[in-house]
């Protein structure tokens, strides 16, 4: 199972992803980083994927998602820490990480 805790850096936002990132996890991952996006508005969302053990596409469809979420609010999104199966599923979806 999946969890993540949030970190407020200025204009930042900034979601620790931890576990494993699957179809059932990844529902609960989006009401939470959407409500957090919602009650601060932040410039930029950092989603930390230092913790996350194994993802599957849900977790690609979760960035994607929280993506349109940030530029709905003139916003942007960074994907950080990536472990090395991870960061190669997110190559194929051709998104950057840092």
């Amino acid at each position: 199972m999946a969890k993540v805790t949030f970190a407020h850096a200025g204009d930042t936002l900034i979601a620790y992803l931890a576990g494993e990132i699957d179809h059932h996890s990844a529902q609960l991952l989006r009401e939470q980083i959407d409500g957090q996006i919602a009650g601060s508005m932040p410039a930029r969302l950092v989603m930390d994927f230092g913790g996350v053990d194994f993802m599957d596409s849900s977790g690609v469809g979760l960035i994607l998602g929280r993506a349109k979420q940030m530029q709905a609010i003139e916003g942007s999104l960074a994907v950080q820490k990536a472990p090395p199966a991870v960061t190669k599923m997110l190559r194929l979806a051709r998104i950057e990480t840092t």
